[in-house]
Protein backbone atom coordinates (compact mmCIF):
# COMPACT_ATOMS: atom_id res chain seq x y z
CA UNK A 1 0.00 0.00 0.00
CA UNK A 2 0.98 3.47 -0.79
CA UNK A 3 1.52 6.18 1.50
CA UNK A 4 -1.44 7.18 3.05
CA UNK A 5 -3.04 10.94 1.80
CA UNK A 6 -3.77 13.18 4.71
CA UNK A 7 -7.37 12.89 3.36
CA UNK A 8 -7.09 9.25 3.16
CA UNK A 9 -5.53 9.25 7.19
CA UNK A 10 -8.85 11.35 8.35
CA UNK A 11 -11.23 8.87 6.58
CA UNK A 12 -9.64 5.85 8.25
CA UNK A 13 -9.98 7.29 11.72
CA UNK A 14 -13.44 8.09 10.76
CA UNK A 15 -14.07 4.35 9.97
CA UNK A 16 -12.93 3.75 13.76
CA UNK A 17 -15.15 2.80 16.45
CA UNK A 18 -13.33 4.26 19.21
CA UNK A 19 -15.33 4.20 22.49
CA UNK A 20 -14.69 8.64 23.52
CA UNK A 21 -15.81 10.44 26.11
CA UNK A 22 -15.84 14.14 27.28
CA UNK A 23 -17.56 16.47 29.89
CA UNK A 24 -19.27 13.60 30.87
CA UNK A 25 -21.09 12.61 27.68
CA UNK A 26 -19.62 10.17 25.22
CA UNK A 27 -18.31 11.50 21.90
CA UNK A 28 -20.44 10.20 18.75
CA UNK A 29 -18.33 11.52 16.32
CA UNK A 30 -14.72 12.33 17.47
CA UNK A 31 -13.37 13.53 13.78
CA UNK A 32 -16.46 16.15 13.28
CA UNK A 33 -15.83 17.65 16.59
CA UNK A 34 -14.64 21.10 17.66
CA UNK A 35 -12.76 20.59 20.16
CA UNK A 36 -11.03 17.22 19.08
CA UNK A 37 -11.09 18.35 15.16
CA UNK A 38 -7.66 20.61 15.33
CA UNK A 39 -5.76 17.64 16.92
CA UNK A 40 -6.41 14.99 14.02
CA UNK A 41 -5.64 18.19 12.02
CA UNK A 42 -2.31 18.23 13.33
CA UNK A 43 -1.45 14.79 12.49
CA UNK A 44 -2.98 14.52 9.19
CA UNK A 45 -0.24 17.16 8.46
CA UNK A 46 2.57 14.23 9.05
CA UNK A 47 0.51 12.62 6.35
CA UNK A 48 0.40 15.54 3.80
CA UNK A 49 4.21 16.61 3.89
CA UNK A 50 5.20 12.91 3.19
CA UNK A 51 3.46 13.42 0.05
CA UNK A 52 5.28 16.68 -0.95
CA UNK A 53 8.35 15.93 -3.42
CA UNK A 54 10.47 18.90 -1.07
CA UNK A 55 9.96 17.08 2.46
CA UNK A 56 10.01 13.21 1.11
CA UNK A 57 13.92 13.09 2.76
CA UNK A 58 12.72 13.99 5.81
CA UNK A 59 9.20 12.74 5.95
CA UNK A 60 9.79 9.14 4.82
CA UNK A 61 12.72 6.24 5.15
CA UNK A 62 13.56 3.17 3.46
CA UNK A 63 12.38 0.15 5.69
CA UNK A 64 14.48 -2.15 6.95
CA UNK A 65 12.08 -4.36 7.37
CA UNK A 66 10.11 -4.21 4.05
CA UNK A 67 12.45 -2.26 1.80
CA UNK A 68 9.63 -0.32 0.61
CA UNK A 69 9.50 3.81 1.32
CA UNK A 70 7.20 4.48 4.22
CA UNK A 71 6.57 7.49 6.77
CA UNK A 72 9.15 8.16 8.90
CA UNK A 73 7.29 7.97 11.52
CA UNK A 74 7.00 4.26 11.14
CA UNK A 75 10.82 3.76 10.29
CA UNK A 76 13.39 1.20 12.46
CA UNK A 77 16.67 4.34 12.86
CA UNK A 78 19.57 2.73 10.56
CA UNK A 79 21.85 5.11 11.26
CA UNK A 80 22.72 8.28 13.11
CA UNK A 81 21.63 10.31 10.11
CA UNK A 82 18.62 9.05 10.48
CA UNK A 83 18.23 10.48 14.48
CA UNK A 84 19.35 13.69 13.13
CA UNK A 85 16.43 13.56 10.09
CA UNK A 86 14.19 12.80 12.60
CA UNK A 87 14.87 16.04 14.56
CA UNK A 88 14.68 18.29 11.82
CA UNK A 89 11.82 16.15 10.68
CA UNK A 90 9.92 17.58 14.10
CA UNK A 91 11.27 20.83 13.79
CA UNK A 92 9.38 21.35 10.59
CA UNK A 93 6.14 20.16 11.48
CA UNK A 94 5.88 22.04 14.78
CA UNK A 95 6.86 24.94 12.44
CA UNK A 96 3.87 24.20 10.42
CA UNK A 97 1.25 23.05 12.99
CA UNK A 98 1.92 25.30 16.00
CA UNK A 99 1.05 22.43 17.92
CA UNK A 100 2.00 18.74 19.26
CA UNK A 101 1.54 16.71 15.81
CA UNK A 102 1.33 13.30 18.44
CA UNK A 103 2.62 10.88 16.43
CA UNK A 104 6.41 11.12 17.89
CA UNK A 105 5.54 8.77 20.75
CA UNK A 106 4.73 6.03 18.75
CA UNK A 107 8.21 6.57 17.22
CA UNK A 108 9.77 6.26 19.44
CA UNK A 109 8.38 3.14 21.12
CA UNK A 110 8.88 1.83 18.01
CA UNK A 111 12.46 1.93 18.44
CA UNK A 112 12.52 1.03 22.14
CA UNK A 113 10.65 -1.70 21.79
CA UNK A 114 12.15 -3.28 18.58
CA UNK A 115 15.95 -3.11 20.44
CA UNK A 116 14.77 -4.50 23.84
CA UNK A 117 12.76 -7.40 22.37
CA UNK A 118 15.85 -8.43 20.46
CA UNK A 119 17.49 -8.61 23.79
CA UNK A 120 14.61 -10.45 25.55
CA UNK A 121 15.12 -13.29 22.66
CA UNK A 122 19.03 -13.46 23.54
CA UNK A 123 18.19 -14.63 26.92
CA UNK A 124 14.99 -16.18 27.16
CA UNK A 125 14.87 -17.43 23.29
CA UNK A 126 11.50 -15.84 23.33
CA UNK A 127 9.67 -14.56 19.96
CA UNK A 128 8.53 -11.15 21.14
CA UNK A 129 11.51 -9.71 18.79
CA UNK A 130 9.88 -11.53 15.50
CA UNK A 131 6.35 -10.55 16.74
CA UNK A 132 7.18 -6.37 16.85
CA UNK A 133 8.85 -6.99 13.32
CA UNK A 134 5.59 -8.51 11.68
CA UNK A 135 3.61 -5.53 13.93
CA UNK A 136 6.24 -3.12 12.42
CA UNK A 137 5.72 -4.28 9.02
CA UNK A 138 1.76 -4.04 9.29
CA UNK A 139 1.96 -0.84 10.48
CA UNK A 140 4.49 0.39 7.79
CA UNK A 141 2.50 -1.41 4.72
CA UNK A 142 -1.01 0.45 5.87
CA UNK A 143 1.10 3.68 7.24
CA UNK A 144 -1.00 3.64 10.47
CA UNK A 145 -0.50 5.73 13.22
CA UNK A 146 0.40 4.66 16.12
CA UNK A 147 0.10 5.72 19.89
CA UNK A 148 2.97 5.12 22.50
CA UNK A 149 1.77 4.51 25.93
CA UNK A 150 4.18 4.24 29.60
CA UNK A 151 2.44 6.10 31.67
CA UNK A 152 0.69 4.73 34.52
CA UNK A 153 -1.76 6.66 37.12
CA UNK A 154 0.82 5.09 39.85
CA UNK A 155 -1.25 5.46 42.44
CA UNK A 156 0.83 5.86 45.57
CA UNK A 157 3.99 7.25 44.51
CA UNK A 158 6.03 5.53 47.83
CA UNK A 159 5.07 2.08 46.55
CA UNK A 160 5.46 -0.56 43.78
CA UNK A 161 2.84 -1.69 41.18
CA UNK A 162 2.53 -5.08 43.24
CA UNK A 163 2.09 -2.67 46.60
CA UNK A 164 -0.36 -0.77 45.97
CA UNK A 165 -3.51 -0.74 47.26
CA UNK A 166 -5.43 -0.89 44.02
CA UNK A 167 -3.60 -3.41 42.00
CA UNK A 168 -5.21 -2.07 38.81
CA UNK A 169 -3.21 1.98 38.98
CA UNK A 170 -0.49 0.11 37.15
CA UNK A 171 -1.65 -1.87 33.73
CA UNK A 172 -1.04 -5.77 34.60
CA UNK A 173 -2.08 -9.10 32.96
CA UNK A 174 -5.16 -10.30 34.86
CA UNK A 175 -5.53 -13.18 33.29
CA UNK A 176 -2.73 -16.04 30.64
CA UNK A 177 -5.01 -18.14 28.26
CA UNK A 178 -3.36 -20.40 25.49
CA UNK A 179 -4.12 -17.78 23.00
CA UNK A 180 -3.41 -14.45 24.53
CA UNK A 181 -3.49 -12.45 27.87
CA UNK A 182 -5.89 -10.28 29.21
CA UNK A 183 -4.99 -7.06 30.74
CA UNK A 184 -6.26 -4.31 33.05
CA UNK A 185 -5.28 -0.87 33.67
CA UNK A 186 -4.72 2.54 32.25
CA UNK A 187 -2.68 4.73 31.05
CA UNK A 188 -2.50 8.48 31.51
CA UNK A 189 -1.96 11.73 29.51
CA UNK A 190 -1.83 10.00 26.25
CA UNK A 191 -1.03 12.28 23.76
CA UNK A 192 -2.89 11.43 20.25
CA UNK A 193 -4.34 8.62 21.28
CA UNK A 194 -7.69 9.22 20.09
CA UNK A 195 -5.50 10.00 16.12
CA UNK A 196 -4.28 6.73 16.18
CA UNK A 197 -4.93 3.74 15.13
CA UNK A 198 -2.75 1.14 16.98
CA UNK A 199 -1.15 1.37 20.58
CA UNK A 200 1.79 0.25 21.92
CA UNK A 201 1.91 -0.45 25.98
CA UNK A 202 5.38 -0.55 27.59
CA UNK A 203 5.63 -0.83 31.42
CA UNK A 204 6.64 2.65 33.50
CA UNK A 205 9.70 1.79 35.82
CA UNK A 206 11.81 -0.45 36.86
CA UNK A 207 10.09 -3.66 38.08
CA UNK A 208 11.31 -6.64 40.22
CA UNK A 209 9.81 -10.08 40.58
CA UNK A 210 7.18 -9.26 42.25
CA UNK A 211 5.96 -6.94 39.61
CA UNK A 212 5.70 -9.83 37.18
CA UNK A 213 2.19 -9.16 36.05
CA UNK A 214 3.01 -5.30 35.37
CA UNK A 215 6.18 -6.13 33.16
CA UNK A 216 4.24 -6.11 30.00
CA UNK A 217 4.08 -4.78 26.59
CA UNK A 218 1.67 -5.21 23.74
CA UNK A 219 -0.12 -3.96 20.92
CA UNK A 220 -3.79 -3.89 19.80
CA UNK A 221 -5.95 -1.38 18.04
CA UNK A 222 -7.54 1.57 19.44
CA UNK A 223 -10.70 0.01 18.75
CA UNK A 224 -10.01 -3.19 20.27
CA UNK A 225 -13.16 -4.10 22.86
CA UNK A 226 -12.90 -3.10 26.14
CA UNK A 227 -10.74 0.39 25.57
CA UNK A 228 -12.33 3.77 25.92
CA UNK A 229 -10.45 7.42 26.60
CA UNK A 230 -11.62 9.95 28.26
CA UNK A 231 -10.41 13.16 26.94
CA UNK A 232 -8.54 15.71 29.51
CA UNK A 233 -9.57 19.74 29.40
CA UNK A 234 -7.34 22.21 28.43
CA UNK A 235 -7.64 26.02 28.90
CA UNK A 236 -9.68 27.75 26.66
CA UNK A 237 -10.64 24.37 25.39
CA UNK A 238 -14.22 25.54 24.83
CA UNK A 239 -13.90 28.40 22.88
CA UNK A 240 -13.96 26.22 19.75
CA UNK A 241 -17.74 25.81 20.45
CA UNK A 242 -17.90 29.56 20.32
CA UNK A 243 -17.45 29.91 16.59
CA UNK A 244 -14.34 32.51 16.57
CA UNK A 245 -11.55 31.86 14.31
CA UNK A 246 -9.68 35.01 15.65
CA UNK A 247 -10.14 33.83 19.78
CA UNK A 248 -8.90 30.66 19.03
CA UNK A 249 -5.34 31.69 18.88
CA UNK A 250 -4.72 28.61 16.17
CA UNK A 251 -7.78 27.65 14.87
CA UNK A 252 -6.57 24.36 12.19
CA UNK A 253 -4.36 22.79 14.77
CA UNK A 254 -3.73 21.70 18.40
CA UNK A 255 -3.46 18.53 20.32
CA UNK A 256 -5.17 16.75 22.59
CA UNK A 257 -4.97 14.06 25.87
CA UNK A 258 -6.63 11.20 27.35
CA UNK A 259 -6.95 8.80 30.21
CA UNK A 260 -7.16 5.18 27.91
CA UNK A 261 -8.80 2.66 30.29
CA UNK A 262 -8.00 -0.51 29.49
CA UNK A 263 -11.06 -2.77 30.79
CA UNK A 264 -10.20 -6.42 30.06
CA UNK A 265 -8.21 -6.33 26.70
CA UNK A 266 -7.89 -9.20 25.23
CA UNK A 267 -4.19 -9.08 23.41
CA UNK A 268 -3.15 -11.95 21.02
CA UNK A 269 -0.13 -13.79 21.66
CA UNK A 270 1.58 -12.35 18.29
CA UNK A 271 0.97 -9.08 19.79
CA UNK A 272 2.86 -9.07 22.87
CA UNK A 273 6.07 -8.33 23.21
CA UNK A 274 6.86 -8.61 26.76
CA UNK A 275 4.74 -10.44 29.25
CA UNK A 276 7.00 -11.24 32.90
CA UNK A 277 10.50 -10.50 32.22
CA UNK A 278 10.42 -8.13 34.67
CA UNK A 279 14.83 -7.10 34.49
CA UNK A 280 14.12 -6.16 31.03
CA UNK A 281 11.54 -3.38 31.89
CA UNK A 282 13.88 -0.73 33.01
CA UNK A 283 15.83 -1.23 29.76
CA UNK A 284 12.73 -0.05 28.08
CA UNK A 285 11.21 2.35 29.97
CA UNK A 286 15.55 3.82 29.55
CA UNK A 287 15.45 3.48 26.07
CA UNK A 288 11.92 5.03 25.32
CA UNK A 289 12.70 7.87 27.81
CA UNK A 290 16.02 8.56 25.93
CA UNK A 291 14.30 8.73 22.55
CA UNK A 292 11.31 10.86 23.45
CA UNK A 293 13.40 13.40 25.25
CA UNK A 294 15.90 13.54 22.12
CA UNK A 295 12.73 14.16 20.28
CA UNK A 296 11.37 17.48 22.64
CA UNK A 297 15.15 18.81 20.72
CA UNK A 298 12.82 19.05 17.73
CA UNK A 299 8.96 19.84 18.12
CA UNK A 300 9.29 22.27 20.79
CA UNK A 301 11.87 24.25 18.73
CA UNK A 302 9.55 24.14 15.52
CA UNK A 303 6.33 25.64 17.82
CA UNK A 304 9.32 28.11 19.29
CA UNK A 305 9.91 29.27 16.18
CA UNK A 306 6.00 30.14 15.78
CA UNK A 307 5.93 31.76 18.74
CA UNK A 308 9.16 33.69 18.44
CA UNK A 309 7.89 34.80 14.76
CA UNK A 310 4.46 35.68 16.57
CA UNK A 311 6.34 38.03 19.32
CA UNK A 312 8.22 39.79 16.75
CA UNK A 313 4.92 40.67 14.74
CA UNK A 314 3.41 41.62 17.90
CA UNK A 315 6.91 44.03 18.44
CA UNK A 316 5.79 44.96 14.98
CA UNK A 317 2.13 45.76 15.10
CA UNK A 318 3.12 47.17 18.83
CA UNK A 319 5.41 50.06 17.30
CA UNK A 320 8.42 48.77 19.02
CA UNK A 321 10.34 46.73 16.62
CA UNK A 322 13.33 49.12 17.11
CA UNK A 323 13.61 49.28 20.76
CA UNK A 324 16.66 48.12 22.02
CA UNK A 325 15.44 45.89 24.59
CA UNK A 326 12.86 43.91 21.77
CA UNK A 327 15.84 43.27 19.88
CA UNK A 328 17.61 41.55 22.72
CA UNK A 329 14.79 40.07 24.26
CA UNK A 330 14.02 38.53 20.52
CA UNK A 331 17.68 37.63 20.58
CA UNK A 332 17.41 35.83 23.86
CA UNK A 333 14.75 33.79 22.47
CA UNK A 334 16.15 32.36 19.47
CA UNK A 335 19.37 31.61 21.73
CA UNK A 336 17.49 29.58 23.95
CA UNK A 337 15.64 27.59 20.98
CA UNK A 338 18.93 27.41 19.09
CA UNK A 339 20.31 25.80 22.24
CA UNK A 340 17.28 23.41 22.60
CA UNK A 341 17.78 22.22 18.53
CA UNK A 342 21.71 22.24 19.23
CA UNK A 343 21.02 19.45 22.02
CA UNK A 344 18.55 17.32 19.80
CA UNK A 345 21.18 17.26 16.55
CA UNK A 346 24.06 16.50 19.22
CA UNK A 347 22.52 13.80 20.87
CA UNK A 348 21.31 11.84 17.34
CA UNK A 349 25.12 12.74 15.99
CA UNK A 350 26.53 10.95 18.65
CA UNK A 351 23.95 8.01 18.19
CA UNK A 352 24.89 4.57 17.89
CA UNK A 353 23.74 0.97 16.72
CA UNK A 354 22.26 -1.30 19.47
CA UNK A 355 22.42 -5.30 19.41
CA UNK A 356 19.20 -5.18 17.45
CA UNK A 357 20.86 -3.13 14.58
CA UNK A 358 18.70 -0.48 15.23
CA UNK A 359 20.49 3.35 16.27
CA UNK A 360 20.07 4.79 19.23
CA UNK A 361 20.46 8.79 20.72
CA UNK A 362 23.46 9.40 22.86
CA UNK A 363 21.66 8.82 26.55
CA UNK A 364 23.29 10.88 28.30
CA UNK A 365 23.10 13.92 25.58
CA UNK A 366 19.37 13.42 25.20
CA UNK A 367 19.30 13.88 28.77
CA UNK A 368 20.66 16.99 28.86
CA UNK A 369 18.53 17.90 25.62
CA UNK A 370 14.90 17.24 27.74
CA UNK A 371 16.57 19.01 31.31
CA UNK A 372 16.93 22.02 28.70
CA UNK A 373 13.48 22.10 27.41
CA UNK A 374 11.99 22.00 31.09
CA UNK A 375 13.00 25.57 31.47
CA UNK A 376 13.76 27.18 28.07
CA UNK A 377 10.72 27.10 26.43
CA UNK A 378 9.01 28.57 29.89
CA UNK A 379 11.39 31.61 29.46
CA UNK A 380 10.56 31.70 25.62
CA UNK A 381 7.34 32.22 26.65
CA UNK A 382 7.55 34.96 29.56
CA UNK A 383 9.76 37.20 26.77
CA UNK A 384 6.45 36.65 24.45
CA UNK A 385 4.21 37.84 26.83
CA UNK A 386 6.85 40.02 28.32
CA UNK A 387 6.89 41.96 24.34
CA UNK A 388 2.98 41.45 23.42
CA UNK A 389 1.99 43.75 26.50
CA UNK A 390 -0.96 42.70 28.87
CA UNK A 391 -3.43 43.24 25.98
CA UNK A 392 -2.24 39.77 25.22
CA UNK A 393 -4.84 38.59 27.78
CA UNK A 394 -7.11 42.03 27.92
CA UNK A 395 -8.15 42.08 24.58
CA UNK A 396 -11.97 42.00 23.96
CA UNK A 397 -13.81 39.24 21.84
CA UNK A 398 -14.13 38.76 18.04
CA UNK A 399 -17.46 39.78 18.61
CA UNK A 400 -16.82 42.96 20.60
CA UNK A 401 -14.90 43.63 17.49
CA UNK A 402 -17.72 42.66 14.88
CA UNK A 403 -20.42 44.40 17.07
CA UNK A 404 -22.18 47.62 15.69
CA UNK A 405 -22.04 49.40 18.71
CA UNK A 406 -18.29 48.32 20.38
CA UNK A 407 -16.36 47.44 17.42
CA UNK A 408 -15.87 50.98 16.13
CA UNK A 409 -14.78 51.83 20.01
CA UNK A 410 -12.61 48.54 19.85
CA UNK A 411 -11.31 50.22 16.63
CA UNK A 412 -10.43 53.29 18.22
CA UNK A 413 -8.64 52.31 21.18
CA UNK A 414 -6.56 49.46 20.09
CA UNK A 415 -5.44 50.77 17.15
CA UNK A 416 -1.60 50.68 17.49
CA UNK A 417 0.84 50.97 14.36
CA UNK A 418 -0.27 52.72 11.11
CA UNK A 419 -1.17 50.26 8.51
CA UNK A 420 -2.06 47.67 10.78
CA UNK A 421 -5.70 46.80 11.91
CA UNK A 422 -6.85 46.01 15.00
CA UNK A 423 -8.00 42.72 13.57
CA UNK A 424 -4.82 41.53 12.70
CA UNK A 425 -3.18 42.39 16.31
CA UNK A 426 -5.58 40.49 17.55
CA UNK A 427 -4.67 37.28 15.63
CA UNK A 428 -1.37 37.65 16.69
CA UNK A 429 -1.90 38.29 20.18
CA UNK A 430 -4.86 35.49 20.47
CA UNK A 431 -1.54 32.98 18.81
CA UNK A 432 0.31 34.17 21.61
CA UNK A 433 -2.00 33.59 24.06
CA UNK A 434 -3.11 30.11 22.78
CA UNK A 435 1.02 29.28 22.85
CA UNK A 436 1.60 30.27 26.33
CA UNK A 437 -1.78 30.25 28.48
CA UNK A 438 -4.54 28.48 25.96
CA UNK A 439 -5.16 24.84 24.56
CA UNK A 440 -1.48 24.82 23.01
CA UNK A 441 0.23 25.44 26.50
CA UNK A 442 -0.49 21.86 27.03
CA UNK A 443 1.98 21.17 24.56
CA UNK A 444 4.41 23.52 24.84
CA UNK A 445 5.00 24.57 28.53
CA UNK A 446 3.73 21.70 30.99
CA UNK A 447 4.36 18.82 28.34
CA UNK A 448 8.13 20.26 28.40
CA UNK A 449 8.06 19.67 32.09
CA UNK A 450 7.22 16.56 32.51
CA UNK A 451 6.30 14.83 29.17
CA UNK A 452 9.03 12.27 28.97
CA UNK A 453 9.51 12.52 32.53
CA UNK A 454 9.79 14.77 34.94
CA UNK A 455 12.74 16.91 35.79
CA UNK A 456 14.36 14.98 38.38
CA UNK A 457 14.11 11.97 35.96
CA UNK A 458 16.56 13.57 33.79
CA UNK A 459 18.61 14.57 36.43
CA UNK A 460 18.57 11.30 37.86
CA UNK A 461 19.82 9.85 34.40
CA UNK A 462 22.81 12.70 33.92
CA UNK A 463 24.04 11.64 37.19
CA UNK A 464 24.09 7.74 36.53
CA UNK A 465 25.59 8.56 32.98
CA UNK A 466 27.79 11.60 33.51
CA UNK A 467 30.95 9.38 34.27
CA UNK A 468 32.13 11.34 37.03
CA UNK A 469 34.84 8.77 38.11
CA UNK A 470 36.48 9.03 34.61
CA UNK A 471 35.94 12.85 35.64
CA UNK A 472 37.91 12.74 38.52
CA UNK A 473 41.16 10.65 37.13
CA UNK A 474 41.28 13.06 34.09
CA UNK A 475 41.85 16.08 36.97
CA UNK A 476 44.50 13.95 39.02
CA UNK A 477 46.48 13.32 36.35
CA UNK A 478 46.48 16.79 35.34
CA UNK A 479 47.54 18.01 38.99
CA UNK A 480 49.93 14.58 39.21
CA UNK A 481 48.29 13.40 42.30
CA UNK A 482 49.84 10.64 43.76
CA UNK A 483 47.36 7.82 45.92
Amino acid sequence: MALMTGEQYIESIRKMHMQVYMFGKKVEHPVDDPILRPSLNSVRMTYDLAQKPEYQDLMTATSNLTGQQVNRFTHIHQSAQDLVKKVKMQRLLGQQTAACFQRCVGMDAFNAVYSTTYEIDQKYGTSYHENFKKFAAYVQEHDLTVDGAMTDPKGDRSKAPHEQEDPDLFLRVVERRPDGIVVRGAKAHQTGALNSHEIIIMPTISMGPEDKDYAVSFAVPMDAEGIFMIIGRQSCDTRKLEGSELDVGNAEFGGVEALVVFDDVFVPNDRIFMCGETEFAGMLVERFAGYHRQSYGGCKVGVGDVLIGAAAVAADYNGCAKASHIKDKLIEMTHLNETLYCCGIACSAEGHATASGNYIIDLLLANVCKQNVTRFPYEIARLAEDIAGGVVVTAPAEADLKDPKLGPYVEKYFKAAPGVSVENRFRILRLIENLTLGTAAVGYRTESLHGAGSPQAQRIMIARQGNLPMKKELAKKIAHVKE
